[in-house]
């Protein structure tokens, strides 16, 4: 061998081994991230369904992803997801309805009361071509693509003193504490009552004085917020089936490849299952620890409950926004 072929080699076994130490950071930053901002808190389910979705990534694409999970607002602050992803400063958060119909004034028929009956019609809404039409809109009006629905509780009645309702009429007189926007006020009287606004906080010492009759909300909040303490009853009037949306900004999932979509999108699905049944073991629970707790659970007439909510609301400022034939496709769903 002569001097210059060893000279020649050892450059190259240089060059070699330099490449190699430039390819490994290289390779790791090939990696898409996938920032998630969420206001959830660590022990609810729908924080733990971010892990679901990042092991089902791992799972469905090893080493193509970096999934950072951000809970209790610390990435952006709640309500500001929806406008950081259109600008592509986040690529995954859940959305609420009310931060859709801000910019997608038909959706907010799904903040009405008694849109929706129960959780499976909630998912047969949005997996079906109400929901398809709905979020083609979304995309082209937002910049984000809703990928999965999550469900997060039905709301009920519960009351300080126990009492017969089977109708709206039997709410009459009935101080309702609502958090204190109009949409959630209108709901509040639209049910019968009189919606009085009064801070989540100040609830249960207005529940225990009296300066409330009673409140709203899933039954989650209701134990842990101690409510069953200075109530008597729950009425399981089931007015508002709420949900958010996981969603992808347009920039991100269209900076994808087909296949990699088909994993984000089905990723999401197996995150909005695990939330959605393990929610809803819980609300059945939670009837049995109230009967325990002693508290009367009651079902009233829910076909009167819904009749006359929807036809205040059609009779409303909200209805006019809400597309022709919308309403009824929706009843229709089964």
């Amino acid at each position: 061998m002569t001097k210059n072929t060893d000279i020649s080699r050892r450059t190259l076994l240089g060059a070699t081994a330099a490449l190699g130490s430039i390819g490994l950071p290289a390779l790791a930053q090939s990696k898409t991230v996938l920032r998630i901002s969420t206001p959830a808190v660590p022990d609810d389910w729908h924080a733990k369904m971010w892990t679901v979705f990042k092991d089902a990534l791992e799972k469905s694409a090893p080493g193509e992803f970096d999934v950072q999970i951000n809970l209790n607002a610390s990435l952006f602050k709640q309500g500001t997801e929806p406008a950081a992803m259109a600008r592509g400063n986040l690529e995954l958060s859940s959305i609420s309805a009310f931060d859709i119909a801000k910019l997608v004034p038909e959706f907010s028929i799904f903040t009405a009361g008694y849109i929706v009956r129960d959780p499976e019609q909630q998912q047969k809404i949005f997996n079906g071509p109400i929901g398809a039409e709905l979020f083609k809109t979304v995309s082209e009006k937002m910049d984000v693509t809703p990928l999965a629905t999550v469900y997060l509780g039905t709301r009920q009645i519960n009351l300080r003193e126990a009492k017969a309702v089977k109708t709206p009429a039997d709410l009459k007189g009935i101080k309702l504490r609502m958090p204190g926007s109009k949409e959630w006020l209108f709901l509040g009287n639209a049910l019968g009552a009189t919606a009085t606004p009064l801070a989540f906080g100040e609830v249960y010492l207005g529940l225990k004085t009296g300066t409330i009759d009673g409140q709203d909300n899933p039954l989650p909040s209701v134990r842990a917020a101690k409510f069953y303490e200075v109530t008597k009853q729950i009425v399981l009037t089931s007015h508002l089936v709420d949900g958010i949306f996981i969603a992808i900004s347009n920039k991100s999932f269209n900076a994808l490849s087909p296949a990699q979509k088909q994993k984000v999108s089905a990723a999401a699905q197996a995150a909005a299952a695990f939330n959605n049944e393990n929610r809803l073991k819980e609300e059945a629970q939670l009837v049995e620890f109230f009967k325990k707790e002693g508290l009367q659970v009651s079902t009233p007439d829910l076909d009167a409950f819904r009749k006359s909510v929807q036809a205040t609301y059609q009779n409303s400022e909200y209805a006019k926004v809400w597309p022709q034939g919308l309403l009824e496709r929706i009843n229709a769903t089964r």
